[in-house]
């Protein structure tokens, strides 16, 4: 039996060849192809600097260094998301909150981030950095979150794993117009691959060197303490980590980005035509008129006493749906230090109705017609 999957990642004979062409060459981790993977995206996101490492969670632990994340130091992202987006903070030591979420969007829900602001502030308890998600591709309410920045002092990175050819207000994600940091992800089902990877965007150059550093083991050649004897000399100012991305991992990048353009139109062509398929009984998300999503995933919303009998036939079917996301505050680590789930009721409401439609590049419309019709049989059984 055929199966479809939620997602996958498109590799041509282009992205083959420019990966054999570093393996046949003398660099394999450190060369050439991950300075210019890091100008691909910077130039395409209009950003200053790009640094290139091995995961998207990296990308967001050095992200929350960089911005001097310490010790007793508070963090607020969404619940809904994957467990990364709060794991890097417990990676710095700092303690974590949750700001539920838009039912419409999936998003961060700035009427709630706000009220949560003024409590904090009567008992400083203010977070240092505030981690937006760009759920399923669409972009956040950037703006009113760095209006609220402005006036509580806290920072923003933003994690678009999700976004990586999303715009808003006409600027790509990336642009950092209303943030400090954006991370992106390149894991297989992603917008682009490199097989695994990441990515952190800032226009801050003090920001971007410690990226920088702290990617690479806290060493640098540049900008030393000591006197400089020589080409060979280096020095570690910084407690970093091995988090670099290899020129394997960055030739295949740079090959995948020639083609996101036409990577976001076939998927907001398929994304289109599930919506004008799909029955108004069936929900699904919103996209906010300002931002233009990436269209990473199709995520529908179905009664949740139907939810496991269609999630199972349709899994039976060789169509693989999957879930994005189980609360955060529902896992047992997270329970375990004291959170409660239904604090975050809207982020429950997705979690237990949701599941994710396939969507990819190759994603033919006689697949897409086949896991729309699975999908309607199995919901108009009693």
């Amino acid at each position: 039996m055929l199966t479809i999957p939620y997602g996958k990642q498109q590799i041509t004979q282009a992205d083959i060849d420019a990966v054999v062409a570093v393996l046949t060459s003398t660099n394999l981790t450190q060369g050439p192809k991950v300075p210019e993977f890091e100008r691909a995206v910077a130039s395409f996101c209009q950003a200053n600097h790009a640094i290139a490492v091995n995961s998207g969670t990296s990308a967001l632990h050095i992200a929350c260094l960089s911005l001097g994340l310490n010790q007793g130091d508070i963090v607020w992202t969404s619940p809904f998301s994957f467990v990364a987006s709060a794991n890097c903070a417990l990676y710095c030591g700092a303690k974590v909150d949750f700001v539920d979420v838009e039912l419409s969007s999936g998003n961060m829900d700035m009427k709630a981030l706000a009220t949560k602001l003024a409590s904090a502030k009567q008992i400083n308890q203010l977070p240092k950095i505030i981690i937006p998600v760009h759920y399923a591709g669409q972009p956040c309410d950037l703006a009113s979150l760095y209006q609220l920045s402005q006036q509580y002092g806290f920072k923003i990175i933003e994690d678009a794993s999700h976004a990586l050819g999303a715009c808003y207000q006409d600027k790509p994600i990336g642009h950092g117009q209303y943030s400090d940091i954006t991370i992106f992800s390149f894991h297989p089902v992603k917008n682009i691959t490199c097989g695994e990877g990441g990515m952190a965007l800032t226009q801050c150059p003090e920001i971007a060197k410690k990226l920088r550093m702290y990617s690479s083991h806290g060493i640098t050649k540049t900008d030393c303490v000591n006197e400089i004897h020589g080409d060979w000399y280096y020095e570690q100012q910084l407690l970093g980590f091995n988090y670099r991305m290899t020129d394997l991992q960055a030739a295949l990048g740079c090959s995948q980005m020639q083609r996101l353009p036409e990577f976001i139109a076939r998927r907001k062509a398929i994304a289109n035509r599930y919506q004008k398929v799909l029955p108004k009984s069936i929900g699904r998300l919103t996209n906010d008129p300002i931002g233009e999503s990436a269209h990473h995933l199709f995520p529908i919303q179905i009664a949740a006493n139907k939810r496991k009998h269609v999630f199972d036939g349709m899994r039976k079917a060789g169509i693989i749906v999957q879930l994005h996301y189980i609360n955060i505050a529902r896992q047992p680590y997270y329970q375990g230090l004291g959170f409660d789930p239904i604090n975050y009721p809207n982020t429950e409401t997705l979690s237990q109705t949701s599941f994710s439609l396939p969507l990819y590049v190759d994603l033919t419309e006689a697949q897409q017609d086949f896991v729309v019709a699975t999908l309607l049989e199995l919901l108009a059984d009693d």
